[in-house]
């Protein structure tokens, strides 16, 4: 069954949860530009197809199609995710992580704690975001430099919390 205004809330909520952490984080631009590809076509089809609400709709398209469409429209054009971020490597002549300009990671780091919000709801727990990122085993697929700096903000975010983690952030000019 098709859900668009239920995708339409959800992923406003989170663009909306995204924003107000970037503005923490001091890229407030990155947050008013953050996904706006999901509104287009080729993406909202797709999340009001294969909508469940406590999930990326992108799982659900990827079990019943074998792929994600939707997905592979959208991380080609968002910097913040991780896998834009491969490129051939001249030694090599292989397809490689290439590390992520800092504003990019740190409006990951908005990502993945605003979808953690939004996707936990009232079970969200400061600890979830880390837990994601470790489950997903996502640093096998990232510049090591990268996935070692996003670890380090996901257990500062665990352990000390949002006020101490967006300062830091904020502060943070290279990694």
């Amino acid at each position: 069954m098709w859900h668009p205004i239920k995708h339409f809330v959800t992923i406003t909520r989170h663009r909306h949860a995204v924003c107000r952490h970037c503005f923490k984080a001091g890229i407030g631009i990155r947050g008013l530009l953050h996904d706006l590809s999901k509104y287009s076509p080729s993406e909202f089809i797709s999340g009001m197809k294969y909508y469940e609400g406590n999930r990326s709709p992108n799982e659900r398209e990827r079990e019943t199609l074998g792929f994600s469409e939707a997905w592979m429209h959208h991380k080609g054009r968002n910097r913040h995710h991780f896998e834009y971020w491969n490129d051939v490597n001249p030694a090599t002549k292989m397809y490689a992580p290439v590390k992520m300009p800092l504003v990019f990671l740190k409006e990951m780091f908005c990502d993945r704690v605003a979808a953690s919000k939004i996707y936990q709801g009232s079970n969200y727990t400061k600890a979830h975001p880390l837990e994601y990122f470790k489950r997903g085993k996502a640093a096998d697929f990232m510049h090591k430099d990268t996935a070692e700096m996003l670890e380090k903000l996901l257990t500062m975010l665990k352990e000390e919390g949002e006020e101490t983690t967006f300062k830091y952030i904020r502060e943070l000019k290279e990694y």
